[in-house]
């Protein structure tokens, strides 16, 4: 395993993400046996850092992974822990914490009462690591509301001990990272999602050289996107093994994050032996991409979907006399155009129906000012469509 020095720390480079571990059909509980010895396996092959949060396994994953991880000398891992900010509402001064659909809502006095649970779940006296989950446009005011205290509260737990280093989580936008590191620029370290479809896609290369600007470490998750790099299609499957016949779809995409000198630790949800394994050996070796090797994951990525080529000029926007905001509805699109996943849905439910694609109306003024040519009431048409499958399928 190859390991990364992190101030007084030596972190290893994979860390295992508790939020996929297997389960047992049909209530979805955490399979604990084969669990187990999938962090076993792990540990005892040099993995020291494990990442949980408040949410992940429907609010089981901390208690799992502190039963787990308590057979083993507290010195020798690392666990990472979150708080819980973009599952919580502020009614009448409590902390509502929603788990899920299904889940009843725990109610909490304080950010305080929220640790102090996390810490007795874990079966810890200390965190590792510890980030603000998400901040991300809909918890900016809620992490940065200075009656609510949560960051303040969280560096009185780093004087006191229980906290060893502070960070944060996102999958904002590029300001909104920009802002809050501005704001608390004492953050020690940034856990943001990263691989090679994203670098473009939601501006990974940005955030991440914003991030290095400031010294700030990064910890990487999603590095294989929930499992749609390690499964690309027969076409982009047979374009990387033309090139490197022994390497695997998800090796791509590990080598791609180990050739970013700012990546500390890579997190993958291991929800197999057979990919803890991989892994593993992914993370014994080093082995960068080449600048042809990157030039070839972009063929895979365009393989894996037709991008319209907006650079957020926003010239276009300007012109509208609907006042969508086009560029950001092409981001999203080309986000949905790959998946229909909860980031388009999290957009998609901030607009109003005079902001989404829908309300264009066809005038092509946007049109002479777009320097890519973009037929982009075309765009707008197709992603109308799109979101109206999506409702459909939903009925």
């Amino acid at each position: 395993m190859k390991y990364v020095k992190f101030q007084d720390k030596e972190l290893s480079k994979l860390g295992f993400g508790i939020m996929r571990l297997p389960t047992v059909e049909p209530d979805g509980c955490v399979d604990d046996l084969e669990a187990e010895k999938l962090v076993r396996y792990a540990y005892e092959n040099g993995v020291n850092y494990f990442d949980t949060a408040y949410i992940y396994h429907g609010g089981k994953s901390e208690e799992t992974i502190g039963k787990y991880l308590a057979k083993f000398p507290r010195e020798t891992w690392y666990l990472a822990n979150k708080w819980p900010g973009n599952f919580i509402t502020v009614k009448e001064g409590k902390f509502v914490v929603e788990v899920g659909p299904n889940a009843v809502a725990e109610v909490y006095d304080s950010p305080k009462a929220i640790f102090e649970t996390q810490l007795s779940r874990c079966g810890v006296e200390y965190f590792d690591f510890y980030l603000l989950h998400n901040v991300t446009e809909s918890t900016y005011d809620l992490y940065t509301d200075d009656g609510l205290g949560i960051v303040e509260y969280m560096l009185s737990e780093k004087k006191a001990g229980r906290i060893k280093h502070l960070g944060f989580s996102t999958h904002g936008k590029l300001e909104t990272i920009e802002n809050f590191i501005n704001k608390y620029d004492y953050m020690e370290f940034c856990q943001i999602q990263i691989n090679y479809l994203d670098w473009s896609l939601q501006d990974g290369e940005r955030k991440y050289n914003l991030l290095t600007e400031r010294d700030i470490p990064v910890i990487v998750m999603e590095p294989v996107r929930g499992g749609k790099l390690a499964n690309v299609s027969p076409q982009a499957e047979k374009l990387l093994k033309a090139a490197r016949p022994e390497s695997t779809p998800a090796e791509w995409a590990f080598r791609f994050l180990y050739s970013l000198p700012n990546v500390y630790v890579v997190l993958s949800g291991m929800s197999t032996m057979e990919q803890v394994v991989e892994n593993v050996e992914i993370f014994s070796k080093e082995d960068f991409v080449t600048d042809t090797e990157k030039a070839l994951l972009q063929q895979v990525v365009d393989e894996m979907a037709e991008f319209v080529p907006c650079t957020a000029c926003r010239y276009c926007t300007a012109s509208c006399p609907q006042k969508l905001d086009i560029s950001e509805l092409i981001n999203t699109y080309n986000e949905a155009a790959v998946e229909f996943n909860w980031l388009v849905g999290d957009v998609l439910g901030k607009l109003t129906a005079e902001e989404k694609p829908s309300a264009c109306i066809h005038c092509g003024v946007c049109m002479p000012h777009c320097p890519q040519n973009i037929d982009i009431p075309g765009v707008m048409t197709s992603f109308a469509g799109l979101i109206e499958k999506q409702e459909l399928e939903k009925k």
